[in-house]
């Protein structure tokens, strides 16, 4: 059947070539879109990769921190030998059990003072 002096219809028509706009346009903005973030991932791994070049170029110009002192040995209590630590604390456990009395533990921690 003829339509009018135009001639048979030929093609998608109106709507088709509007659907098919509409799918080009949404897969082109897709696209776009996936290739911008992958934009924006690069740039920001080269800036990550930047600064880091840059804080181990830091670290290799600075100086090495100072050494740390020496820890100095921990005195003797006194002057007093370990044994003699010893003994006291020993004197001390047996005074506070009620062994020793006050006059005892005096005595015996005067003998080992010297």
């Amino acid at each position: 059947m003829r339509r009018g002096i135009v001639g048979p219809r030929r093609g998608p028509g109106l709507i088709g070539a509007a659907a098919r706009t509409a799918v080009v346009a949404g897969t082109a903005t897709a696209v776009s879109g996936r290739v911008a973030q992958k934009q924006h991932n690069k740039a920001v791994q080269a800036a990550q990769a930047d600064a880091w070049q840059q804080e181990q170029a830091q670290a290799a110009a600075a100086p090495p921190p100072p050494p740390a002192p020496a820890a100095a040995p921990a005195p003797a209590a006194g002057g007093l030998s370990e044994e003699a630590i010893a003994k006291l604390k020993e004197l001390a456990a047996l005074k506070e059990q009620g062994i020793l009395t006050d006059e005892e533990f005096a005595a015996q921690k005067a003998a080992i003072l010297g």
